[in-house]
């Protein structure tokens, strides 16, 4: 004991001799002069975020007994290194170099969890380290697996380094033949686990695959689960890699997050949250596990982070504020700058739930590479709220599978390659209510999209249509060109649709549609087709119809008076 004692006694002293307090504050300034100038100049007033600060204090894990074999599980001692720093008011937990197997780590108030180079946390393979909890307030009634990288409560934590925290998510995660080849199918399956009887996906285990529909059971029966319920279901429980709940100041600063159970990064509830210099990977074949999702978080800026995943890269999930977080839209004031994003469902994404309510959020200057859609918005009905003041300006994107840009108020919970199948008819509308989707005054400019699927697809719904939409110099290479089903003030300035088959742009029930200084493919077989006896105030500004094959078709229920011709530039 004296020993240990007298061990961490010299550790103390040594870091007091290094110039720790002259790095942090020197890279707390840069940090805030960043965020500052991504804030600046905005279209919207960006509250102020502080950088988290923490004292100067560093404890190393393996002063606790941490032990870097990849063999013994360091939850304890990682466990004891937190607490006792924090004990002491706080300060940065460092993980050194290694392979650090682990269960459950929380991050209490002013702990910086920092991960040097060459560090890497592997959460548990074995799903029985992550116990089973009445949610992280330790009060719900639905039980959730612990999270591998949780804080609940927190206030002025961070995660920094350059190290790597992988989740092992192959051993929760089930997988689809489909985006398998024939011979990872056959390797996967001989690995272990179960098949489902369609042949159509993989499962780790059979409780696994059989938990959605044991789940369903219990719900039918009208009694509520219990511990013993959720237990019989576990495996099918896959947890985030990292839930921050009701957190107030986050600095998420150089660490890879990778190989998720299920969603990778994952505010929730939480306000003032810097992410920056971040890496997140998984299979391009991963079921929900999206890359980086504030949920309900306000004051977020995100940038200089690349994202590469099975599902959505960046997305907002407004729904239930805490009752800790003043009244007013649940994502509010956020700003992502300087982002890449390979493979996802979206580059960036905006629901499905929107309930809660959206307001103030820049996209700017990031780059789209090899997502199903470019930016993509979604909710339904009964799932929705108002989203506005959304502005989206300079993305390039390339080989984009489905909808460069997609609004779609029918999200179904598919895929973007599933949704884009869906019929596009017109639907009866329904009455309005507190949860119907409501998208307005959102503006894209400067896009630029080198090859899609189609160019625009815009599919509000016939009580509530997509309202106020703004595309400003936009250049888009697709198969297909736009189209608009129920929207209402939609303008198109200064746009160059290059495409292969059918109308420039289709329009659908939509009203006040301004087009103007449009171009397009030469000798395009059709430049605007409109249906629908709702459709009526489109402008066609300063156009050269002449290109196009037939300038103009009205479905046999448009009023000829729905298009109007002006010639001014």
């Amino acid at each position: 004991m004296m020993r240990n004692y007298f061990n961490r006694a010299l550790w103390a002293l040594f870091v007091l001799v290094l110039p720790v307090a002259f790095v942090s504050a020197q890279t707390e300034r840069s940090i805030a002069d960043e965020v500052k100038k991504y804030c600046d100049n905005l279209p919207f007033t960006m509250p102020a975020i502080p950088v988290p600060t923490f004292p100067d204090r560093r404890m190393s894990i393996r002063e606790y007994g941490a032990v870097s074999d990849g063999r013994t599980l360091n939850t304890k001692p990682i466990a004891d290194a937190i607490t006792a720093c924090a004990k002491l008011g706080g300060g940065t937990v460092v993980v050194p170099s290694g392979t650090w197997l682990t269960g459950p780590i929380t991050i209490e108030s002013n702990i910086n969890l920092h991960l040097e180079r060459g560090a890497l946390i592997q959460f548990s393979n074995r799903i029985e380290d992550f116990p089973l909890i009445p949610g992280l307030d330790g009060k719900s009634k639905r039980y959730i697996i612990t999270p591998p990288l949780h804080a609940y409560r927190a206030k002025n934590i961070a995660i920094t380094g350059e190290g790597i925290i992988d989740g092992a998510g192959e051993v929760w995660r089930y997988v689809k033949r489909e985006k398998q080849t024939e011979r990872q199918w056959k390797e996967l399956v001989a690995s272990g686990g179960v098949v489902s009887v369609d042949g159509k996906e993989w499962w780790p285990s059979k409780e696994a695959m059989n938990g959605e529909e044991s789940l369903k059971e219990f719900e039918k029966s009208g009694k509520a689960p219990t511990a013993d319920d959720y237990a019989k279901v576990r495996e099918f429980l896959r947890p985030d890699l990292v839930q921050l709940v009701q957190c107030d100041g986050i600095l998420l600063d150089g660490p890879t997050f990778q190989n998720s159970p299920k969603f990778h990064v994952r505010p929730i509830q939480s306000e003032n949250i810097i992410i920056r210099n971040v890496r997140v990977y998984s299979p391009w074949y991963g079921q929900n596990n999206d890359g980086i999702d504030p949920a309900s978080c306000r004051n977020v800026i995100i940038y200089n982070t690349t994202v590469d995943v099975g599902d959505d890269g960046l997305c907002l999930k407004p729904g239930t504020i805490a009752k800790s977080q003043k009244p007013g839209p649940a994502c509010e004031n956020i700003v992502i700058s300087d982002c890449v994003i390979y493979h996802a469902h979206g580059g960036f994404v905006i629901g499905s739930e929107t309930y809660g309510g959206v307001n103030n959020v820049s996209v700017s200057n990031c780059v789209f590479i090899g997502t199903d859609v470019g930016v993509r918005f979604k909710s339904m009905r009964g799932n929705g709220g108002l989203v506005e003041n959304v502005f989206i300006d300079g993305i390039q994107m390339r080989d984009i599978q489905n909808e460069t840009i997609l609004f779609d108020m029918y999200y179904g919970g598919g895929a973007p390659e599933m949704e884009s199948t869906k019929t596009r008819d017109d639907k009866r509308p329904e009455s309005v209510t507190d949860r119907t989707p409501r998208f307005q005054n959102i503006t894209f400019k400067n896009i630029t999209c080198n090859g899609a699927n189609r160019a625009l697809l815009v599919n509000g719904l016939p009580e509530m249509p997509v309202k106020g939409i703004r595309f400003e110099k936009v250049n888009i290479l697709s198969k297909m060109g736009a189209l608009c089903i129920n929207a209402d003030g939609i303008e198109l300035a200064d746009v160059t649709f290059t495409i292969k088959e059918g109308a420039v742009i289709t329009l659908n029930q939509s009203t006040s549609v301004t087009l103007r200084s449009v171009d397009y493919t030469q000798d395009a077989s059709l430049f605007l087709k409109v249906d629908g006896e709702k459709s009526a105030g489109i402008h066609l500004v300063g156009l050269n119809l002449s290109r196009a094959k037939k300038s103009i078709e009205l479905g046999q229920d448009v009023k000829s008076d729905a298009v109007i011709q002006d010639n001014e530039k």
